[in-house]
C-alpha cells in the first residue's frame, strides 16, 4: 500500500510540475510543434517516468531532469530567435518543391517527399492541375503551402 501511495504522490507532483513548467517556458499549439519540441516532449516522458514510480530520490532526479530539458529548450528557442544561422540549423528553412507547375526533383529527394505527397497537398487546395501551381513549399513545420497562379496569398494545404 505504501508503494502505491508513493506512486500517486510522485505522479501527482510530476503532473503539477510539468503543467507549471510548460506554462512558464511558453506554449504552442500541437500544429506549431517543431521537431525539436517533439523531441523535448519525448525526452520529458522518459525523464519523469522513473520519478513517477520510484521513491523520493527518483522524484527529485525527474524534476531536475525535466527542468533542465525545459530550460534548455527555452534558451535554444530564444537564441534561435536572435541568431539567424542557429535558427536555420534548429528550425530549418522553407524548401520549394514545385515552381510554376514543375517539380524540383532535388528538393523532393532532400525532403523525403514524393510527387504524390505534393499532389495530395495540391488536391487539398482544391486544385486538380499541377500546371495551376505557382509554388508548393515545404515549411519548417512540415506543412506544404501551395500558392496557385493568380493567388495573392499562401494557403496551407
Amino acid at each position: 500500500m505504501h508503494a502505491l501511495l508513493v506512486v500517486c504522490i510522485g505522479t501527482s507532483t510530476i503532473y503539477l510540475f510539468l503543467i507549471l513548467a510548460i506554462r512558464f517556458v511558453g506554449r504552442r499549439t500541437l500544429t506549431e510543434l517543431t521537431p525539436i519540441d517533439l523531441l523535448v516532449v519525448m525526452l520529458l516522458g522518459s525523464s519523469v517516468e522513473t520519478a513517477m514510480v520510484h521513491g523520493s530520490w527518483a522524484l527529485r532526479g525527474g524534476l531536475v531532469s525535466a527542468s533542465v530539458l525545459l530550460v534548455m529548450n527555452r534558451a535554444l528557442t530564444l537564441l534561435a530567435d536572435r541568431i539567424p544561422w542557429l535558427r536555420k540549423i534548429v528550425a530549418g528553412s522553407p524548401m520549394v518543391l514545385m515552381s510554376n507547375g514543375q517539380f524540383i526533383e532535388e528538393n523532393l529527394k532532400r525532403s523525403g517527399l514524393t510527387e504524390s505527397d505534393v499532389l495530395q497537398a495540391i488536391r487539398g487546395r482544391e486544385c486538380g492541375d499541377p500546371a495551376d501551381v505557382r509554388l508548393a513549399v515545404l515549411e519548417p513545420d512540415g506543412e506544404v503551402n501551395v500558392v496557385l497562379k493568380g493567388d495573392a496569398a499562401q494557403v496551407k494545404a
